[in-house]
Order: C-alpha cells, then sequence, then structure tokens
C-alpha cells in the first residue's frame, strides 16, 4: 500500500456475506476460530470469531463467522490440525491442484499449466496473491478472494471482457474458478462466486503511483505520461462498452447517484466539521450534476487511482489492475454499469495527492503546478481518446470528483488527521472554480 489517496483499503467492515447456512458446528471449527482471527483478511479485528463450516471442496473450507458486525462467509484452506493450522496457499500440492481447477474450468482462456514453484506475495490484507511459475518457464499470479459473495466478481468479469478482446490494458487472464454452496437465504438454497483468479505476473515494475512521486520530487514533468495515461484509459472504457452491456442513465439510475453524494456529504459534516461551511455550495454543484445531460452508464474500473495503474516498458505502456471496485460497495453495486467519468475524477484526485504527499515531506515539496499540470494532460489525452467533449460534461465531472474529496476528508479524519487539509483543499477548490 501507498500513502496515496485513500482508495484500497479503508479500515471499514466488508459488505457482509450471503444468509449462512443451517447453524451447527463441525469438528475442528473452534480450533479453527483461534487460527483464522490472526490472519490479515480477517475483517472483523479484535473480535473473537465464531466459525460454522458450510461447505468442503478439495481441501477448501467455506466458513461463516458470526461477528457482531454481521456475517461473513469466509474461504480458509488449510492444512494440518488442530495444534499446527497452516495455510494451504503456501502449500505446493494444494496451488497446482487449484491452478489444474482454474485450467479445467470452461470460461479459461489460457492455460496456465504444471505449477513448479509459488510464493505467496506478502503484503495484502483482504485477499491473498501466490505468484506461480510454471513448467513453460512463465508466470502467473493467482488471487484466492477470502471473503465470498454471491455474483460475478467484477474483477473477474472486467479483466476476462478486457483480456478476450485482445486488450493489453490489463494483465493477461488465465481464468476463474467460480464455485457454490449453500445458501437458504436464496430462493434455490444455492449461492454462486468466484474463489480464484489467475492472471499474467508482471515483475518489477513500478506503479503509476511511485512514478509520478518521484517526478514530481525531482520536478520532472509528468505531461507526456499523464497524456498517455489518459489515452489508455479512453482505450480500456472503449473496450469496455464493447465488450460488456451498456445502458441509458435513466431517471432512476440519476436520482440514485446523486442521493448518495448527498447522503455521503450529511455523513461528511456530522463527522468532519470542516466540511459543514461548505454544505451548501457543495450541494449546489450536485444540483447541477442532477440537471446535466449523462452519458450512457458501462462498466467500469470503480477504483481508480494512481496506485492501480503499472508502467509496463515499451509500447506496452501503461496496465490497469484490480478492477473490483470500492471496497466498501456491495458486490451488487460494483458490477453495475456506471459513469466513466467516475474513473476520471478517481485519477484527477490522485494527482492531487501527489503534490499532497509531497508537501507532507520531511523537506516539503511545492508540486502544485506540478499536478495541475499533470490533471490537464490527463484529461487531455482521454478526450482524445474518447473523442468526447468533457466540457460539455464539466458539471457532471466537477460533482465525482467532489464526491471523491467528501469521501477522503472523513477517511483522512479517522486515519491521518494531519492529511486532511489535502482534500479540504481539494472542496474548495471544486465548489469556487471547478474541476481544472
Amino acid at each position: 500500500m501507498s500513502d496515496e489517496a485513500p482508495d484500497e483499503r479503508p479500515h471499514e467492515p466488508l459488505p457482509t456475506a450471503t444468509a449462512p447456512a443451517t447453524p451447527g458446528t463441525e469438528p475442528g471449527d473452534r480450533d479453527l476460530e483461534q487460527w483464522i482471527a490472526h490472519q490479515r483478511w480477517y475483517t472483523a479485528k479484535g473480535g473473537t470469531p465464531r466459525l460454522r463450516t458450510i461447505a468442503r471442496t478439495d481441501g477448501t473450507r467455506l466458513v461463516v463467522d458470526d461477528a457482531p458486525t454481521g456475517a461473513v462467509l469466509y474461504q480458509a484452506p488449510v492444512t494440518g490440525g488442530a495444534d499446527a493450522f497452516r495455510d494451504a496457499t503456501t502449500d505446493l500440492e494444494w496451488v497446482r491442484a487449484l491452478a489444474a481447477r482454474i485450467d479445467a474450468d470452461p470460461e479459461s482462456l489460457r492455460p496456465i499449466g504444471t505449477v513448479t514453484s509459488a510464493r505467496v506475495l506478502s503484503g495484502e490484507q483482504s485477499n491473498t496473491s501466490v505468484i506461480c511459475d510454471t513448467e513453460s518457464g512463465g508466470q502467473v499470479i493467482v488471487k484466492v478472494f477470502r471473503v465470498l459473495h454471491h455474483g460475478d466478481n467484477p474483477d473477474v468479469t472486467t479483466q476476462l471482457a478486457l483480456s478476450a478482446a485482445g486488450s493489453t490494458r490489463v494483465p493477461r487472464v488465465s481464468g476463474a474458478l467460480r464455485s457454490s454452496w449453500p445458501d437458504p437465504g436464496r430462493p434455490d438454497g444455492t449461492a454462486t462466486g468466484h474463489l480464484a483468479f489467475a492472471q499474467e505476473f508482471l515483475p518489477g515494475l513500478e506503479d503509476a503511483w511511485r512514478v509520478a512521486l518521484r517526478d514530481a520530487r525531482q520536478g520532472t514533468p509528468f505531461t507526456d505520461g499523464a497524456d498517455q495515461l489518459g489515452a489508455a484509459l479512453a482505450e480500456v472504457h472503449s473496450t469496455l462498452a464493447q465488450a460488456l452491456p451498456t445502458e441509458p442513465a435513466d431517471d432512476v439510475r440519476r436520482d440514485t447517484a446523486i442521493a448518495t453524494m448527498h447522503a455521503r456529504l450529511d455523513a461528511a459534516a456530522a463527522e468532519a466539521p470542516s466540511v459543514a461551511e461548505h454544505v451548501d455550495a457543495v450541494r449546489a454543484v450536485y444540483d447541477r450534476a442532477a440537471a446535466a445531460t449523462w452519458p450512457d452508464l458501462q462498466r467500469i474500473h470503480g477504483d481508480l487511482h494512481l496506485g492501480q495503474v503499472l508502467a509496463a516498458p515499451g509500447a506496452r505502456g501503461w496496465v490497469f489492475l484490480d478492477f473490483e471496485g470500492e471496497p466498501l460497495r456491495p458486490l451488487t453495486e460494483r458490477s453495475l454499469p456506471d459513469v466513466t467519468l467516475r474513473d476520471v475524477a478517481g485519477m484527477l484526485r490522485s494527482f492531487d495527492y501527489v503534490a499532497g504527499a509531497l508537501a507532507q515531506d520531511a523537506e516539503p515539496v511545492d508540486a502544485r503546478a506540478w499536478a495541475d499540470a499533470a490533471r490537464a494532460a490527463f484529461l487531455d489525452g482521454y478526450q482524445r481518446g474518447t473523442g468526447a467533449d468533457l466540457l460539455a460534461h464539466r458539471a457532471l465531472l466537477d460533482a465525482f470528483e467532489l464526491d471523491k474529496a467528501v469521501y477522503e476528508v472523513v477517511y483522512e479524519a479517522r486515519n491521518r488527521p494531519d492529511w486532511i487539509g489535502i482534500p479540504l483543499a481539494a472542496v474548495t477548490r471544486l465548489v469556487g472554480q471547478g474541476a481544472v
């Protein structure tokens, strides 16, 4: 994780899983509780798990934790017994079997093949990624989803669609593993979702956040990189619009989006009084967006910032990662078509955070002019790539960026009070003079 805008893993409970299976425990559930409580991906930090196994499949246990914050369904592949549980993602034979199951799935695009060695990627919190070397000499990264939900995971379906369309703007997808489990809360008593996802591993690449931060600190212009990043995002959006369904932004969807913005503003004003003086001006921006013409809705990234993009060498250029959407939104919402300008606004906020982060350094750097130039170049590249007139959607773009900044104020108030000035300055700017 970087010190970038708070997009990656806010310290909030994740959405709850679907209704659990019939109450009861299996032998070993009580022992597993002690192990699972100390895993990084366990969401009810500091709590005492109360587990119920609802399914077993090929060495994997699906367990419901009746946490005070709501029932959560976990995928917990383990080896060993009560005295020495071991995470099966560290076991080569288990990883080999998982790769074989992914290869056998009808949706798989290209085989992983035989895994010769594997290692767990450190630092992740909500999922577990395993880097696999294969017999063919290639490398894939297999993401094991820890918290399970009914329905398609947008990280899987979006990247599958892009990869199947031949896009080089995402790592090449090998395939995914889908499974079903008991769920008496559903009409047919069964839930279905993704357990794992495999794609090309791109070692040694820097993310755009680190590239931008270094350039800004050194005073190196990022205009060319930002322009190319805007064009690359336009390419991703164009491919997704062709590969997956689009739909008009009807009154219901527009009203729902604007209502969500107002609700977030209410919560922010209550928690961060520094926002309160801007409430009326913010609402005016939202009202202008509500009255504006909205483009068609389509699948988007949903949680885009500089840390979600890799700088690949040569002609490939920028590569986008992690299409799961905002972690706090329910899975069903994250899979819905949305406004592409939400992604554009997220990247604009990310450039702003580069300047804000450098202003917090032990040796502060004034990178405001750098960020302004990068933002403008990014918009130029995106507009050229889409052929759309962003000025025609200025009111909507302002609203999405402002909504993101309001969210950031709350996050910083809770987690990094010294940084709250970064999004507060953006709120002041956006209500006064627009997004650029």
